[in-house]
């Protein structure tokens, strides 16, 4: 297959090393110094060679804020048929964007990163593609939704990659993420705010103290984009009730309530 990776970021990077093997990959990046890390790939600067290219298949892997703006400007240069994806960590506005282009799409989130993940072996680590079904109406089409055939590519790539994977509509993607990453991000974050040098730091200190670095060498706009899903305020304030409920406790130094707490939270993280 003929695949088009928009970006070299990491994310970009990592596609076109993982499809280069079995595949014709090229990749677009305006940052030539990008390209430098990017191997065995046609390297595109240009509209013009993405159309002698005619791609099969595009992999939108540019940051959240202009993954819309991208498509839109390389569009114009595919061929009809070209399934286009992305890999944004927030998927708002996409199913819109999608379902008016014209276009057969496929959307997916890999839920892992170069920070903490072993890229070399991903069985503990998730991927989730979105699957929106087709509506028709009175026999016509009414909403395109997923693409079969791009649906079953990413369902053999994650599936190669031995990935823990669901499929879940644009909506329920963006609930799942705004859980399973808005909070540890934002928690991490409040944690590394507060904190300062220690000489003789436990244990517990230095492990979070290593997740707080591993999530800060990721791009700004990365964490960013996460942090705004419009799901993300709903998580924040079970943080802040928690974290006063919490406060109340150790401030009424109240024993059983603590035990009663410590039991929860034990029988959630089980």
């Amino acid at each position: 297959m003929k695949i088009l990776i928009l970006g070299a970021g990491k994310m970009g990077s990592f596609f076109s090393d993982l499809l280069s093997f079995n595949h014709d990959v090229a990749v677009m990046e305006s940052d030539l110094k990008r390209m430098r890390f990017v191997y065995n790939v046609f390297r595109f600067t240009k509209m013009e060679e993405v159309e002698e290219f005619a791609p099969e298949l595009v992999i939108n892997c540019v940051t959240l804020s202009y993954t819309v703006e991208a498509f839109k400007a390389l569009m114009p240069h595919l061929p009809q048929n070209c399934i286009i994806s992305d890999i944004a960590s927030v998927k708002t506005g996409l199913k819109e964007f999608y379902e008016a282009s014209g276009f057969r799409y496929v959307s997916v989130h890999p839920m892992f990163g170069p920070t903490f993940a072993n890229l070399g072996n991903l069985q503990s680590e998730n991927a989730i593609i979105i699957n929106e079904p087709q509506v028709k109406e009175n026999g016509a089409l009414k909403v395109r939704g997923t693409d079969y055939m791009g649906l079953v590519f990413f369902r053999d790539l994650f599936n190669s990659l031995k990935l823990n994977m669901r499929e879940y509509t644009f909506e329920e993607h963006d609930e799942v993420v705004a859980y399973s990453l808005s909070i540890p991000f934002a928690s991490t974050l409040v944690f590394g705010s507060i904190m300062k040098h220690q000489d003789v730091p436990g244990t517990t200190f230095k492990k979070h103290l290593a997740i707080a670095r591993g999530l800060l060498s990721e791009y700004d706009y990365l964490l960013t984009e996460i942090l705004f899903n419009p799901n993300t305020n709903g998580q924040l304030q079970k943080i802040i009730d928690k974290l006063t409920y919490l406060k109340s406790i150790v401030e009424r130094r109240d024993s059983a309530e603590m035990k009663q707490f410590l039991d929860g939270v034990r029988e959630r993280v089980k």
